[in-house]
Formats: structure tokens, sequence, C-alpha cells
């Protein structure tokens, strides 16, 4: 690291924000290059919980990034944004891109729906505070009050959360659209509109969030399930080389060797796979061309697929075009085609397979388990993981997914190592929020390291709080430095050849991925089968 980096980032430790110099944002209008934009104050109260500067930060709402996706932009990457007359007000989130699930008065949905929201404290645009930008998980919007940014930029930080194309109109390839994309690219492909427009985010953030007290040097990416497949995909992609200085992947890598990868939130298909699909989809909808499907309604193409466990026809995902994805995962770690970025990573207790107040019998965990892992690897399974009764074959069974996950994060860091210098930083997440019965459930861990447990309605501990506090410590620091660490934290070191992650939730510190006989177990069937 350089001694001017070095300099910058002790810079934003030291002096989070500059708390007192100015009025707060809110008392101003911001001056873009699109025009100008009244932002409000982010709290009208004080919330409940650990804030201390929340009279301070102001947020902006409805800002647009990109044009329309309607119309003849629809399957198009996102579109320069027109300028607009006088100042624009941002006291209300806008359009919600059209997905499955995002139905229902409380959003407005619209392909004209790439929109930004903003959360900043500083008091002065010269502040130049590092930078988050927030992916949201699949099915999601970026109004959803889970993913608030108060909590965050309490801690001295502007944090940034965008709306961009999921479905078909995120994801759906066709060779007309591939002609279309290579007069534009060069590409011969299709079917990466919504991770176009997760980059279109991030250039937009570059290029204009000093206006709002950011420091456009210093943005990390930060996500959640669909939202870490898209910190993965900035962080690997040539298109989004050196606007980065880090990456928070939550739920989101293992080893690439691992079947879950072509099914979980970070998975892709190949581009005639997904050319196959596109021609499929269009001949269901009675349509003969591109054009045709243009004038489309919207509600016609809100199909569900492309989420985990659906047994719906379509599977709407990213594709492996070699222009937004440079190559295959297992590829990218080792010819080290990624940023080298410092990263944290991790899973949660009870996803990815396991199931907390799971029951099954002794014969569903068989044939579970065989189904799993065939051949001779069933019977070393089992001996590491039996399950003879109702209660250990439950147990054992969540187990070994739980574990699954740990170790393949693990590994997936010793890939990283071989070609990157950047340390990782693992993580195994196992409070399960209260007032609920699915344990420490996928994205459990969001209000806590958002620090935003004030914007949703569960019966909030004072213990939720504390942990609250410590979980966006160290989020918040390494958006600062890189580094997760920071004093009355305990330590969390990078990940080594040592086997081990870092508890939090329950307990902190640092603890085996798995006991030694497992992780072998694991590392020697990740190697026998192949690699995505």
């Amino acid at each position: 690291m350089n001694q001017s980096r070095r300099a910058r980032l002790a810079l934003a430790t030291v002096i989070p924000f500059l708390a007192g110099a100015n009025a707060a944002l809110y008392d101003t209008v911001i001056e873009t290059q699109y025009g100008g934009l009244q932002g409000y104050p982010a709290f009208t109260s004080e919330p409940a919980g650990n804030l201390t500067h929340w009279k301070d930060i102001t947020v902006w709402k409805n800002i647009p990034f990109a044009a329309t996706t309607g119309g003849q932009n629809r399957w198009k990457a996102p579109q320069p944004v027109s300028a607009w007359n006088g100042t624009r007000d941002a006291k209300s989130y806008g359009n919600v891109c059209p997905s499955a699930t995002s139905g229902g008065s409380e959003y407005t949905i619209d392909e004209d729906c790439l929109n930004l929201n903003i959360w900043s404290p500083a008091n002065s645009t010269d502040a130049k505070l590092p930078v988050v930008m927030w992916s949201y998980p699949a099915e999601s919007t970026a109004a959803d009050a889970l993913f608030d940014g108060g909590g965050m930029a309490d801690q001295g930080i502007v944090y940034v959360n965008y709306n961009y194309r999921t479905g078909s109109f995120g994801w759906m390839s066709h060779p007309e659209l591939s002609e279309e994309f290579y007069e534009v690219t060069g590409s011969n492909s299709s079917g990466n509109w919504g991770m176009l427009d997760q980059f279109s985010a991030l250039k937009w953030i570059h290029e204009n969030i000093a206006a709002f007290g950011g420091d456009p040097e210093h943005i990390t990416a930060m996500g959640q399930s669909a939202g870490s497949a898209a910190t993965q995909h900035i962080v690997n992609s040539p298109l989004t080389k050196g606007l980065i200085v880090g990456g928070i992947i939550e739920s989101g890598v293992r080893d690439p060797h691992d079947p879950l990868c072509t099914s979980l939130a970070e998975n892709y298909k190949t581009l005639d796979y997904s050319l196959a699909q596109g021609e499929r989809f269009m001949a269901s909808l009675n349509c003969t061309s591109i054009a045709e499907m243009r004038e489309v309604a919207m509600e016609d193409l809100i199909v569900s697929g492309g989420t985990f466990g659906s047994d719906s026809e379509w599977d709407f995902t990213a594709t492996l075009d070699y222009y937004a994805i440079p190559d295959t995962y297992m590829n990218t770690l080792l010819k080290g085609l990624a940023q080298d970025v410092p990263l944290i990573t991790g899973n949660t207790k009870d996803e990815s397979g396991a199931t907390y107040g799971l029951d099954i019998s002794v014969a569903e965990y068989l044939a579970d388990m065989n189904e799993t892992f065939s051949g001779p690897w069933l019977s070393r399974f089992l001996e590491l993981y039996p399950g003879n009764t109702s209660q250990t074959a439950s147990g054992a069974y969540n187990s070994q997914w739980t574990d699954r996950s740990k170790v393949g994060t693990w590994l997936w860091s010793q890939l990283w190592a071989t070609a990157k210098t950047s340390p990782v930083y693992t993580y195994i997440w196992d409070h399960a929020p209260p007032g609920q019965n699915q344990g420490a459930y996928h994205e459990s861990e969001i209000n806590y390291v958002l620090n935003n447990l004030y914007g949703t309605d569960l019966p909030w501990t004072t213990e939720d709080y504390v942990i609250a506090r410590k979980m966006n410590g160290y989020w918040a620091n390494f958006i600062k430095t890189g580094n997760p660490n920071g004093k009355r934290l305990t330590e969390w070191p990078a990940a080594t050849s040592n086997s081990t992650v870092q508890h939090v939730g329950d307990g902190w510190g640092q603890i085996p991925a798995a006991p030694d006989a497992k992780v072998k177990l694991f590392e020697e069937w990740f190697d026998s089968l192949v690699a995505y």
C-alpha cells in the first residue's frame, strides 16, 4: 500500500466526519451534473439503538442513475439519464423494478426503476468520507426498511443502495439481443442486464458521490445473497476495474467445486443455455422478434424462477458471457482476474440447506445424503455425520450443511490467495433475531451489520443492540480501512492456511471451520467434482 493511500485511510479512521464544521447537507441544495437535489433529515427524532450522530444524517431518495429500462430500452445496457430542470425533491423512494414478488400497494412497480438512495452524515460536500454501495438480495427492493442506511451513516460513512433489474427483465438472453450487443460492445453475448445495472450504479457513485460528501476513490461494494453475487461480480469484472477498494460478500462465495454454486445466488448459466431459454420464453409469449417482445406488457414478463428451490420452468440468472463475467469462478481465482482488494465473506448458521428446528426421520436423512454423496463418499460422510435417531439425524443433516458452508468459504479464501495478496476475512453468524422461529436464518445478520434495528418491528432486546454495535463496528472499520479490527472488538485475523473462521453473533473470536477430519473430507470431495 503506498504512503498516500495509507494516509487517506488513517484520516478516514481518525476523523470519521467533519461534525459541526458546517450545517447538515439537508440545509442546502446539492448541485449535480444532472440538476439540483433537495435532501431531508434521515431522522426527525432520535431512533432506538446506538446512533449518536443521527441529527447530522441527510438522505436523498429516488435519484435516477440511468434512463428507463422500458420500451426500446428493454434488454439493453443502462442508458444515460437525462438532466432535469430546477431542483429535484428527493424525499420519497422511487419506483422499484418488476419481479415475481414485488407486488402490492407499498411500492410503485415500473420499468423506469434505476434509481438510488444516499445517506450521508457529512456536514460539508468536501468531507471525502468512505463510501459503501449496498446490493440487496433476491426478491427485494432498495426501499425495504431492512436496507436503511442511517445506522451505517452514523459511523461516518456515505451509504448508497439502489434498484436493479431481475427476472426476465434482468437476465434474458436471445440471439437478436446478442447481435445488438455486439454492435455496441464487440461482445457477441447477451443476458446480464441486471449486472450491467449494478456496474452502472457503481460508476454513477464514482462520478457523483463527492457532491454528497463521499470519497469517489474509497468505495466498498457490499451485498447479501443475490447482492453478494453482485458484489462478487463487481470484484471480478474488468468493467469495474479500479472503482472499489474492498468488497463485503455476505452469504455468497464457496469452493467453486461445490455443486451449490450452480443453484444458489451466485449461480450462472452458459451462454448457450441462456440463449435457448430466451428463445423458449419468446415462443411462450407468441412473439417472433425482440421488437415484438419490447411491446409486450410489463406484467406479462413477470415470471417466477431463478431462486434457490424454485420449481419454475424459467431460470433467469447470470450468464457466463466472458464480457461482464470474465471467466469461470475457478479460472478467475487461479488466473487472478479479480481486483486485488480486501474482502469480508461468510455465512449464517441456518441457511444453504441447514434448517433450524428440523425434524426428519433416519430414512429421510439417509435418502438425502445418498442423493448428495454417491458411491464411496456416502459411507465416509455418514461416518463423520452419523444419524441413528430422528434427533441425531436432524442434527447431523444440519451440521453437514453448515460445515459445508464454513469449509467451502475457507477453501475459497485459499484459492483467492493463489494469485492475490489482499486479505480475506471469513465469518459464521449464529445469532437468532428475536420474535421468529427460523434461527440464524438467511438475511438474519443484515439488521445488525447495518445497525438499523430501529427500522424493523422485531422485539429487539438489549442484547440485540449490543450485538448490532459490534457487528456494525467490524463492518464500518473494514469500509474505512480494509480491516475489520478496532479497539474494543475481539481480534479478527484474516484467513490463513489454518482452517478457522470468525464466530460472530452469540460469540466472538476464531473457531475451527470444522474438525480436521471433516475439513479434509470436504476438501477431498470437492476436489473430485467439476469446478464451476
